[in-house]
């Protein structure tokens, strides 16, 4: 039995059956899956923010109440829907590349990201996401660049234009304009007065 556990997204495993995962945002949400899906006897071959693929012993279809179950406990739900799950297949993507970015340089160019993982139009990707989500990809992204950006102020070892430079922003001002735009604050304004100011939002209560 395989045990990948990381923030790294593959193809199923052969005969594996996929479950697609709402509400996981972190390395410990994948330890959390990992090890509810192990506790129902299940063969876990793979954990990802946002899925799972799993087999049963005998090669069965696996007790999928019980699946439900054990992740509505843990707060997180299983995604059935065709449409849910493409939304949440956005959201990871989105939350992983922002939040957990891989090394090298900071990619900008989101919908080809999206277009190059997902297999479809952004255009299609877009429309179906904002009726899903009643806010656009665009704005989902900002929200998750500020939240990133509010924790890496709030650990102080970074300079704000350095912010800007590591996630992306053209401009310090780029930043300080989205970044008001969501919090009422500039990063300036948000790093004086210090992260106790206005706490940082569980990526759960973003997705």
């Amino acid at each position: 039995m395989i045990h990948d556990v990381s923030l790294t997204h593959t193809l199923p495993a052969p005969g594996a059956h996929r479950l697609l995962i709402k509400n996981m945002v972190c390395p410990q949400c994948i330890r959390v899956v990992r090890e509810d899906l192990a506790a129902l006897g299940l063969k876990v071959h793979h954990v990802a923010l946002g899925e799972a693929d799993v087999t049963t012993p005998d090669g069965a279809e696996p007790n999928w109440d019980a699946v439900r179950t054990s992740l509505r406990d843990a707060g997180f739900a299983l995604l059935e829907d065709p449409k849910a799950q493409l939304v949440e297949q956005i959201k990871t993507l989105l939350v992983t590349l922002i939040h957990y970015p891989p090394p090298g340089p900071r990619l900008l160019n989101y919908s080809a990201y999206l277009e190059e993982h997902l297999g479809r139009d952004y255009h299609h990707l877009s429309h179906l996401f904002s009726s899903h989500e009643g806010l656009t990809i665009e704005k989902f992204i900002i929200r998750q660049k500020v939240e990133r950006a509010k924790e890496l102020i709030g650990y102080g070892e970074l300079s704000v234009t350095e912010v800007a430079e590591q996630l992306g922003y053209s401009s310090l001002a780029h930043l300080s304009r989205q970044f008001r735009q969501v919090t009422g604050l500039t990063p300036t304004e948000f790093q004086k007065h210090g992260p106790a100011s206005l706490a940082r939002r569980s990526l759960d209560s973003l997705i």
